[in-house]
């Protein structure tokens, strides 16, 4: 119900009152499609992680066990969008204040679903960057500092992932001789058929 006027009221009035249907974009088909996971998970998922925010709070239980931000250890790349109504981008820049590890944070053009889809050769995007040093840098700071860059987000973190990341190697084929992946069962698996 976040933002009803706009994501709900305005295209209800516009195709069911009006009849007039908006051609199908790339992007109203990719957020048309559902959510493709089990309902316990999705549930947790918006209980405990979005809204009562267990993970940043250290309640979030893995293997029946606590765990904390705290815990990793490893680089993060994490991305915002200036226009997010769900997760605001002041709001998740808290991830450098959360953990020890080191941080790179990107703030992308667009809103909840287009800043994140921000595909190469699209027109009109652009993002800052900035890694957390030794010292933590506020959001409106981060904002003056961060250099403005032209174009989608993604190919900056292709480079992140490349810089951290061995040589390329291809998996072994499922199934094939001698992968150690033995196949268990014709597509589409018989867990489609588990409870």
């Amino acid at each position: 119900m976040l933002r009803s006027n706009d994501l709900i009221w305005s295209r209800m009035v516009h195709d069911y009152l009006l009849g007039e249907r908006e051609t199908m974009t790339d992007l109203m088909a990719w957020n048309a499609d559902a959510t493709r996971m089990p309902y316990r998970m999705h549930s947790e998922y918006l209980r405990k992680l979005f809204l009562d925010n267990d993970l940043a709070e250290g309640r979030f239980l893995a293997a029946g066990k606590p765990i904390s931000l705290t815990d990793i250890r490893t680089p993060i790349f994490a991305v915002g969008t200036e226009r997010d109504h769900v997760a605001p981008w002041r709001s998740t820049y808290k991830i450098n204040v959360q953990v020890e590890a080191k941080v790179t944070y990107l703030l992308t053009t667009g809103g909840h679903n287009a800043g994140i889809v921000s595909e190469p050769g699209h027109d009109g995007r652009s993002f800052r960057v900035h890694t957390k040093n030794a010292h933590y840098v506020d959001p409106e700071r981060y904002y003056e500092e961060a250099s403005r860059k032209d174009g989608s987000w993604w190919p900056e973190w292709v480079s992140w992932l490349q810089s951290r990341s061995g040589d390329p190697t291809t998996p072994p084929a499922i199934g094939a001789p001698r992968s150690g992946y033995p196949q268990l069962a014709e597509a589409p698996g018989t867990y489609i058929l588990e409870d």
